[in-house]
Order: C-alpha cells, then sequence, then structure tokens
C-alpha cells in the first residue's frame, strides 16, 4: 500500500528544509563577507526621497503620487539576509521593523495626500516620513555600518 503525504505537509517539509538552510548559511557567514542588498535599497530610497523632494517643490502632485509607493513598498532583502539583519539587530528588531512600518504608512499618507493635490497635507505627509527615516537611521545606521561593513 502506497501513502502520499498531504500537499499541505510537504510543502511544511520544504518550507522548514530551505529555512533551516538559510539559517546554517547565516551562521556560516561572516557578517563582512559581502555588501548587503539592504544598501542598495537604502541607496533607492534616498533616491526616491530626492525626487518626491523635487515634486513638491514644483507642486508636481503626480510624480510625488507615482514615486510614493516606491518608498512605502520598497524591495525586500534577501531572506538570508533578513535573518542576518534581524540577528543582529537582536532584541531591538521589532523597532526595526516598526520603522519599516511606520515608513510604509507615512508612503502611503503621501502618495493620498498627492493624489488629491492637497499640498499642505503632502508636505505634513512628507515631514512625518523623513521623520520616520531619520528616527531609525538615528537608531540603526551607525551600527550597521560598523558591524556589516567596518565602516566608522
Amino acid at each position: 500500500m502506497h501513502h502520499r503525504l498531504p500537499r499541505k505537509a510537504v510543502r511544511l517539509v520544504v518550507v522548514g528544509a530551505l529555512l533551516a538552510a538559510a539559517g546554517a548559511a547565516v551562521a556560516a557567514e561572516p557578517d563582512k563577507a559581502r555588501p548587503l542588498a539592504l544598501r542598495k535599497i537604502m541607496q533607492d530610497l534616498g533616491t526616491n526621497m530626492q525626487r518626491i523632494t523635487d515634486g513638491i517643490s514644483r507642486e508636481d502632485w503626480e510624480t510625488v503620487a507615482r514615486i510614493a509607493p516606491a518608498i512605502g513598498e520598497h524591495p525586500q532583502p534577501p531572506l538570508v539576509e533578513k535573518m542576518r539583519i534581524l540577528k543582529f539587530a537582536g532584541s531591538d528588531a521589532g523597532k526595526f521593523k516598526g520603522y519599516d512600518e511606520k515608513t510604509h504608512t507615512a508612503a502611503q499618507a503621501l502618495q493620498q495626500a498627492a493624489q488629491r493635490g492637497d499640498g499642505r497635507a503632502v508636505i505634513a505627509a512628507f515631514a512625518t516620513l523623513q521623520n520616520t527615516c531619520l528616527a531609525c537611521h538615528e537608531s540603526f545606521r551607525k551600527p550597521f555600518v560598523e558591524h556589516f561593513y567596518g565602516e566608522r
């Protein structure tokens, strides 16, 4: 008699094996082994913030509305890298994730205000977004750069 495992059980086994392999890779890989995808993500976020600043200065709400989702829905680092980052963040991992969520929410508010053509609300939402970025950078940028890149 031949028994087949339910698909859900097979998926769980596969996901578990992938997570175990990723965890082993994280444990075996030195933190400064290669640049983080997070660095490129942050550079792209900076570029998009500059593009939004330009759009605001020209009252180009269409551009602001188009770019805001690129900030709020920015790419995530690969799973192995995300595990390295969260491992380093340790007990502050929730705080780190919280800043990412606040960024998402502020970018949505920015997009909605720009879609309405409400300049004052755009500026207020952008200020909230900038303050969220600054708070995260004040908490994490220096220790991340020192840990992952050996830069001071």
